[in-house]
């Protein structure tokens, strides 16, 4: 499946592989690695309320900031994991993060087969990198927020995304 025009890249439309996800849907399975190359799935993630950050790379500055930014947070927030996912080669996410300080969330590699871009619909097929998104997964893999960020240099809504994972884990 193809989403022709889903987002934009400084203006110019940009397709997208995969499905539109929407809250309710079941999250989707995926393999990609971690930045220690070790397999990581969705089955891995389970079990908790989970943030999903989805960056085109760590190296750039909407990226950086935006997983800076849930990085902090994610120290206050103990009951939410959150992820990073990227096309970034684990080396350069391990080296990023440590040159960074990121170390309260973890960072998932789909460089090897784009599992994760084309099951949650953000592989941006002629530049195979995946678009800016953000999806809030329940403790049963469940869909409870999803963003897909129009243009790939704007920020997602931050306030949304942690409003939604704070309350599902006071339920």
């Amino acid at each position: 499946m193809t989403r022709p025009g889903a987002i934009t890249m400084r203006g110019n439309p940009k397709d997208l592989a995969g499905p539109e996800l929407k809250v309710g849907d079941a999250a989707p399975v995926f393999e990609a690695v971690d930045s220690s190359m070790k397999p990581i799935t969705l089955s891995d993630t389970s079990g908790s309320v989970r943030i999903f950050s989805v960056v085109p790379s760590l190296d750039t500055p909407v990226c950086d900031m935006q997983t800076k930014r849930f990085n902090d947070v994610a120290s206050t927030l103990p009951n939410i994991k959150f992820y990073t996912i990227s096309m970034d080669l684990p080396f350069a996410m391990k080296r990023w993060c440590g040159a960074m300080g990121v170390d309260n969330m973890a960072m998932i590699s789909d460089h090897r087969n784009a599992s994760f871009g084309e099951a949650y619909g953000t592989l941006i097929l002629d530049l195979r990198i995946e678009c800016r998104a953000i999806f809030v997964v329940d403790e049963n893999d469940t869909i409870q927020h999803a963003e897909y960020v129009r243009e790939v240099a704007d920020h997602p809504d931050y306030d949304a995304t942690l409003a939604v994972a704070k309350a599902l884990v006071e339920k």
